[in-house]
C-alpha cells in the first residue's frame, strides 16, 4: 500500500502489515487482560469483604464448594490428623520465607476430610529442619474458618518434594488429588482458613490477594502505551521523503 501525504511517501509492506498487525493484536489483548485480572481482584476482595460476616456453612457428607462459596465462613466438627500434615512451601510472611501449615481434619461421622490452613511458620536453618507442627487431640473438635478454593491446574516442574516418603510432606502447590491418595480418604476440594480466634493455630493474616486491582491497571496502561508507541513505530518506519524529481 502506497499513500502520498505532500512531499511525504507512506509505504506499508506485506511483511510489515502483517507483523505489525500480530503484534498489535497481542498489546492489545495483553492490555485487556490486565483490565480483566483487575475485575476479578475488585470482586474477590468484595467478596472478601461482605462474606465473612455471613453465618456460616455447616462442612459435611453433602456440601460441595464451587468458587462463589470462597471466603465465605464455614465450621464443622472433627479430628485433626496430626501424624500426616503437608507443608505449603515458599509462603512469606513480613520479608520472612516460611510455610503454611495444612493439617488434614477427619470430618466426624463421615468418611471425608478437609485440610485445615492452620496459619504461618517459619523455615527452618536448613531445608531438612523442618518444624514442630502440635495439633490438639479430640475427636469432636470444632473449627470454624474461611473457605478457599485452590486452583484445579497448576504448573509444577516436576514431581517435587510432594512425593517423598515420610511426614510431614513439603508440597509446592496444593493438588488435593494427590493429597487424598496420599491420605487415604476422601478430600473436600476446598481449604479451610483457621480463624485467628481459633485455638491451635500459627501466624494468621489472611488476605484475599497478594496486590490490589490498582497495580493491573497500570500493567494495562503500560500495555496500551506500548501498542500506541508500536503504532507511531510502524507508521514512523513506512514513511519517507520523497524527492520532487522522482515526479518529473
Amino acid at each position: 500500500m502506497v499513500v502520498r501525504i505532500g512531499s511525504y511517501e507512506f509505504r506499508l509492506g506485506l511483511w510489515l502489515s502483517v507483523g505489525g498487525v500480530l503484534v498489535l493484536a497481542l498489546l492489545v489483548s495483553l492490555g485487556f487482560w490486565q483490565l480483566h485480572r483487575a475485575e476479578q481482584k475488585r470482586v474477590l476482595l468484595q467478596a472478601y469483604g461482605d462474606r465473612p460476616s455471613d453465618s456460616p456453612i455447616l462442612l459435611g457428607r453433602d456440601f460441595v464448594p464451587t468458587p462463589d462459596w470462597r471466603y465465605r465462613r464455614a465450621q464443622t466438627l472433627g479430628t485433626y490428623d496430626a501424624d500426616h500434615q503437608f507443608l505449603l512451601d515458599n509462603r512469606v510472611y513480613q520479608g520472612q520465607v516460611g510455610y503454611y501449615v495444612l493439617t488434614p481434619l477427619r470430618l466426624a461421622h463421615t468418611d471425608l476430610a478437609v485440610l485445615v490452613n492452620r496459619g504461618w511458620v517459619p523455615q527452618g536453618a536448613t531445608r531438612a529442619d523442618l518444624p514442630a507442627l502440635p495439633a490438639p487431640t479430640g475427636s469432636a473438635l470444632s473449627v470454624e474458618g474461611l473457605i478457599d478454593i485452590p486452583p484445579e491446574k497448576t504448573f509444577v516442574l516436576g514431581e517435587g518434594e510432594d512425593r517423598a516418603p515420610g511426614w510431614p510432606k513439603v508440597l509446592q502447590q496444593v493438588r488435593l488429588n494427590l493429597q487424598a491418595q496420599q491420605l487415604g480418604v476422601r478430600l473436600i476440594p476446598m481449604i479451610l482458613l483457621l480463624a485467628p480466634d481459633q485455638p491451635a493455630g500459627f501466624v494468621r493474616e489472611w488476605k484475599p490477594v497478594v496486590f490490589g486491582p490498582e497495580r493491573h491497571v497500570g500493567y494495562a496502561v503500560q500495555w496500551f502505551s506500548l501498542a500506541a508507541a508500536w503504532v507511531i513505530l510502524c507508521f514512523w518506519a513506512s514513511l519517507r521523503r520523497v524527492d520532487p524529481e522522482d515526479n518529473m
